[in-house]
């Protein structure tokens, strides 16, 4: 039986902190709780036990993430970004666990969080970190940008991901400093950045996956 990493046994842990965290609170909790912040700064409010909705994601993607490469067509490739897809869960763990953190505490004291500043500086983060990953990403049905041209070769896969990579990170850096800006302009920023960093690698997929077969 191989022997579980530290690393996968630390994401099983930070798993379980918005449980955990739900249960400590809940009966502190008004009975409506905000759910939602609108780009107006209008907030939404939701029944109390919807939180458990939000905690239980950290369970299920904690289950999930171990069984994708077992299911994966191409289970053999994940054994070369191993490290990167554990540092991976892990730090969608600790994400999960701020965001539902954030949402306690509005609960308990509303006001208590700048709400819109920090998921915004939150989601920057993760950006940067992911920006810094994806390079080492190889190809696989689950992770990455994949399109017909990415899946079909390796070489595509792995110029089209140093790319996306690089305009991840960049995506995440313009969403530090769009914290600054008032809220529209701050999301549409880092939604604007987002989406490049996306569709422009996609695009070069197609001209780099054509050279390739010119070439070749």
């Amino acid at each position: 039986m191989k022997k579980l990493s530290r690393m996968q046994i630390a994401v099983w842990v930070l798993a379980a902190v918005p449980v955990l965290a739900v249960a400590l609170c809940y009966g502190s909790l008004p009975a409506q709780v905000p759910m939602h912040w609108g780009l107006s700064g209008v907030v939404s409010y939701g029944e109390k036990w919807q939180l458990w909705l939000i905690a239980g994601m950290a369970p299920l993607l904690a289950v999930l993430f171990p069984l994708l490469p077992k299911i994966d067509p191409r289970r053999r490739s994940y054994d070369k970004f191993m490290g990167s897809y554990l540092v991976f869960q892990l730090v969608m763990m600790l994400f999960l666990a701020v965001m539902t953190g954030i949402v306690l505490a509005e609960g308990l004291r509303p006001g208590l969080v700048d709400v819109g500043v920090v998921v915004c500086a939150l989601v920057s983060l993760l950006f940067i970190i992911l920006g810094n990953m994806m390079p080492k990403f190889r190809p696989n049905w689950f992770f990455g940008i994949k399109n017909p041209w990415t899946i079909s070769s390796e070489a595509v896969w792995v110029r089209t991901h140093r790319m996306g990579g690089r305009l991840l990170f960049a995506a995440g850096v313009l969403g530090l400093l769009g914290c600054f800006l008032p809220p529209v302009p701050r999301f549409a920023v880092l939604i604007g950045a987002a989406c490049a960093a996306v569709l422009l690698p996609s695009v070069m997929s197609f001209f780099w996956y054509r050279s390739e077969q010119q070439n070749g």
